[in-house]
């Protein structure tokens, strides 16, 4: 008697590891100048479309693949990187002027810009005429950019709407920069 059924020896299909690998090797490809655009984004089309190992084998054969000694190198530098950054940013803002939050009980926002009629008239080009306003709510300080051309950021971000801010935080109204003090 012979059996109807056909066992299927190929092998399962590919994790989403296998395929993460492969796409990192890729990229990594890439950024190492070993493969152009238009080669990565055809080979990248080929692994997701894959079945079988063999098939990404072939497409990343000739790309180094990153081992124990390039992570940890890359490690280091990027920690390096990362605190040299923090540091500098730290130090400027430690040398940055002052802006003192007004008092809470005021119950008034402080308008910021160029205006004569703000609360903090700031000369400068990128700064608008009316730029900010910093307000008291719900025992927390929040800076609200008001449509500004060139925008507030606080620590480095850009405000869209409002942000919540503290005593110590970096803030700049175009390229006017500030640390926000408590009296």
């Amino acid at each position: 008697m012979t059996s109807s059924f056909e066992f299927n020896t190929s092998p399962a299909r590919l994790s989403d590891t296998e395929r993460e690998r492969a796409l990192k090797v890729l990229r990594d490809g890439v950024a190492l100048g070993r493969l152009s655009h238009d080669t990565f984004v055809r080979r990248m089309e080929l692994v997701l479309a894959a079945r079988h190992p063999h098939e990404i084998a072939t497409l990343t054969a000739d790309l180094p693949t990153e081992n124990r000694w390039s992570r940890l190198v890359f490690g280091t530098v990027r920690a390096v990187s990362g605190f040299t950054v923090a540091l500098r940013r730290t130090w400027q803002t430690e040398r940055l002027p002052k802006l003192l939050l007004p008092r809470p009980d005021g119950g008034h926002p402080l308008r910021i810009g160029r205006d004569r009629a703000n609360g903090l008239r700031l000369s400068h080009e990128t700064v608008s005429r009316v730029h900010a306003e910093l307000s008291h709510q719900g025992g927390l300080w929040v800076l609200r950019d008001l449509g500004s051309t060139n925008g507030t950021t606080v620590n480095g971000r850009r405000v869209v709407g409002a942000a919540v801010v503290r005593d110590g935080d970096q803030v700049c109204f175009g390229h006017v920069a500030f640390r926000l003090a408590a009296e």
